[in-house]
Parts: C-alpha cells; structure tokens; sequence
C-alpha cells in the first residue's frame, strides 16, 4: 500500500515507461492511474453537489444517493477504460500521440494485455450496472431512473467514437456534467421532476461547464495531434483562436451563473466562495487569451497539458469552494 502513490495520482498524472515500476504498484494505485483519477474526482463532485441541494430541500435519501454516486463513478472510470481501449485499437494512440506524454497509458506503454484491460472494464463496468439496478430496483424502476440510466448507457462506448471524431464529444460532456448529473439525481431523490428544475440545471451548469472546459482545454492542447490522426473533435472544427475565446466564455459563465442564483434567490450569498477560485479563473484567462506555445516553456514539467492542467487546478478549487458555499447555505437556512 502507497498512500503517497494515491494522493499524488489523484492529484497529477503518473509518468512511468517502466513495467517493472508499474508492476510494482498495488491495486488501488493502479486503478486510480489507469481510470484517471486526476479527472474521475470531479464526478464525485457532481455528486455531492446533488446530494447537499437534496439535503437542503428535504429530498435526501442516503443509500439512494450513495449508489448513484457510486454509479457515476464507476460508470465514468468505465468510460475512460473504453476510451483508451478505442483509441489504442484504432492506432489513435501509437506514435507518441498525447495521452501517452502526459501519463501512463497502460495501454500503450504495454503494461497491460487486452485481456488485462478487459478484466478492469468488466470489474468498473459491472459495479456500475449493479448500482443502476439498485436505484432501478430502490425507486420502483422510476421512469426517469430508466431514462437516465439508458442515456449513461448509450454515451459510454459512444463518446470516444464516434461522436468525438464528428466534433459532438465537447458537446456532450457539456450536456452531461452540466445539465443532466446534477438535476437529474436530485430529481431521482425528489421522486419527481421538480418545480425548481430550471435552477437545478443552472446550479449543475456553475460546476459541469468547469468540469467542460477542462475538457475542451485538453482538446485544444491536442489540436495539432488530432489533425493528425483524423479525430475531427470541435476545437479543431473550430481552430485554436476561436476554440479558446468559447472556453474563455465557460469559464467567464460559471461565475455569472454563480451569481444569477444568488441574486435570483436560489443560494445564499455564501456560495460566492467560489470567487477565492477567481485567481485561478483569471490565469486560465490570460492562458488562453494567446496562443499554445509549440513546445515546452523551460520549467514547464505537465507538457503536453498546457491549457488543461490549470483549467484543472481551477475547477478542484472552484468545485471544493461550492460544496463549501452550499454546506454554509444550508447551515444558515437552518438557522435563520
């Protein structure tokens, strides 16, 4: 057991071309490599994030909320799993294309077999589906329960082809995390489709549209790579100019609609926590106001990540300052 292993691949990607290293490592290190943990955190997020507005509103159930918190994990940790697996297996990934800089890609640097990587998707993809089965099972196979649980299962083998090669995986990841996490767990608490969904949505969309540009600042790191190789996401559709002035919009979006939902009544003044992510916020502006740098600047040691590495310090602290702002939005309700 590697605690530091843990925190550091929950914190940053591990670099790592030696097998022997890689073999040395125990399970849960592994696991949190190969799935991503750096990004599959912010799916927990999500989740708590919905849990405290059901809390807040008297629609909280633990055990309902813990599998489908669970799922989302799972169900996001799978989806990475196959988007490798398709990458690797349509040559996407050979050559020293940019998922392998960044990190271990067991994949391609050959630490695991396909047979290895089916067993690990099998194992991720099956905790899913139970915890599916179980809020299916636990409400009564709710309408909108089936409904989300079959769009989760239609997005997972679809994503990484191929909608991200026909410029719709931005788009989708912007629906999801946004729009549809957030309300739709809270709505699976509440029962129903509830009155403030509107809000709801916008609430999801102050934290899924940082999750969003995250990912569309990966994108635009990989420009020049995806050209390449033919994957046609949406910052190549759109070229790098204009695909960082819309991820500057996001960012921009998130705070208004911050914001808007305190003005508007939803949230108490506290959520406005996240401004201590401001910071953050602007230097991801100021990056992406001029162009990526053709190669490394010195001392620059997350290369390839040059834009989503600080999109992705932002997020962590403007999502951990949201759940903050809630907790301190519920207390005072209480309270006052």
């Amino acid at each position: 057991m590697n605690l530091k292993l843990w925190i550091f691949a929950i914190q940053k990607p591990v670099k790592e071309n030696d097998i022997k290293v890689w073999n040395s490592f125990d399970v849960i290190a592994k696991w949190l490599i190969s799935t991503r943990a750096t990004v599959t955190q912010l799916t927990l997020l999500s989740g708590v994030i919905a849990g405290l507005l059901a809390f807040r509103d008297g629609f909280f159930d633990f055990p309902l909320w813990l599998a489908m918190t669970l799922g989302i994990y799972f169900a996001h940790s799978s989806e990475n799993l196959v988007n490798d697996y398709i990458d690797f297996t349509r040559g996407i990934d050979e050559d020293n294309y940019y998922r392998g800089q960044y990190g271990i890609h067991p994949l391609v640097h050959k630490f695991w077999t396909k047979q290895d990587w089916a067993r690990w998707f099998i194992f991720a993809g099956t905790v899913a589906v139970a915890c599916g089965l179980f809020v299916a099972f636990y409400t009564n196979f709710s309408p909108l329960v089936i409904g989300l649980f079959i769009f989760g299962v239609a997005i997972l083998p679809t994503y990484a082809w191929p909608l991200k090669y026909l410029g719709l995986g931005e788009i989708l990841i912007f629906i999801n995390w946004g729009m549809v996490l957030i309300p739709g767990m809270y709505s699976i608490m509440a029962g129903e489709i509830p009155s403030n969904l509107t809000q709801l949505v916008l609430a999801g969309m102050a934290f899924g549209f940082g999750f969003g540009s995250f990912n569309w600042g990966k994108h635009i790191d990989k420009i020049e790579a995806d050209k390449k190789k033919g994957v046609g996401s949406l910052p190549v559709r759109l070229g790098e100019s204009a695909a960082r002035m819309v991820n500057i919009f996001t960012v921009l979006l998130a705070y208004a609609l911050v914001v808007y939902l305190v003005i508007t009544g939803f949230y108490y003044p506290t959520v406005l926590l996240v401004f201590l992510a401001a910071g953050r916020g602007w230097n991801v502006i100021k990056l992406l106001s001029k162009p990526r740098p053709s190669e490394a600047p010195a001392g620059f040691d997350l290369w390839p990540r040059w834009f989503s590495t600080p999109q992705l310090m932002h997020i962590r602290l403007f999502g951990a300052m949201y759940i903050l702002g809630i907790i301190l939005d519920i207390v005072l309700r209480n309270i006052l």
